[in-house]
């Protein structure tokens, strides 16, 4: 068994331009009666749909993520002083994303249809890339890369020479593609009261990185 061997990390790092902005945005509908919480929200989101499709987003565009209705209790004092719960309704939550390409007049004016859609969406605005395959395989070239090179460093500095690449070991975690960048729902009421829609956002580069660990025999 060779036990002569050099385990090194590699870093990789990418930083990339922002080329689409996602809106995430959730719409609430509360009542006192589970089928009019339901139908509440089915009004909320063909309200915004109908918004979407009048500047010429595709229906499809508009992608449900979560969507969850449960029942809603407000806390109280009895007479006692005793904290108690009362049945307070229904609140139905739908999440909802729309993605499309960088474009500072599009994102103007998108919200500038959802402000006037008569919904009262949460939301946040973020930037990020579409192609993301092409990133992390970049990511991983220049972890490989790094590894590599540090690989060499030690080996000189010990006198020592790399042989064949034993194992590679990668853990699959979740890298992020999303600018530091964000913007929140206080911007919709000033693109809605402004005569001119286009938001003056430069949006920062999306810096990302990814690890991976090698190890090679030592000959």
């Amino acid at each position: 068994m060779n036990d002569r061997i050099i385990t090194v990390k590699g870093i990789g790092k990418v930083t990339a331009k922002p080329d689409v902005i996602i809106i995430v945005m959730t719409l609430t509908a509360k009542t006192l009666d589970y089928t009019g919480t339901i139908e509440k929200a089915a009004l909320d989101i063909d309200g915004m749909r109908k918004a979407l499709l009048s500047i010429g987003y595709d229906e499809k565009d508009l992608k449900t993520t979560d969507f969850n209705i449960q029942t809603a209790y407000e806390s109280y004092k009895d007479a006692k002083g005793n904290y108690m719960r009362c049945f307070d309704g229904y609140i139905c939550t739908h999440a909802l994303r729309l993605e499309f390409a960088l474009d500072m007049k599009r994102l103007g004016e998108t919200l500038k249809a959802i402000s006037e859609s008569k919904t009262v969406p949460e939301f946040n605005i973020n930037f990020s890339v579409k192609d993301k395959n092409a990133i992390a395989e970049l990511l991983l070239e220049n972890a490989i890369a790094n590894a590599k090179a540090k690989a060499d460093v030690l080996a000189k500095a010990a006198s020592v020479k790399l042989g064949a690449i034993k194992h590679i070991d990668y853990n699959w975690g979740e890298v992020h593609f999303m600018s530091n960048t964000r913007t929140r729902g206080a911007f919709i009421s000033e693109v809605a009261l402004s005569a001119s829609p286009t938001m003056d956002i430069e949006p920062e580069d999306i810096e990302t990185s990814d690890t991976v660990t090698v190890v090679w025999n030592i000959e």
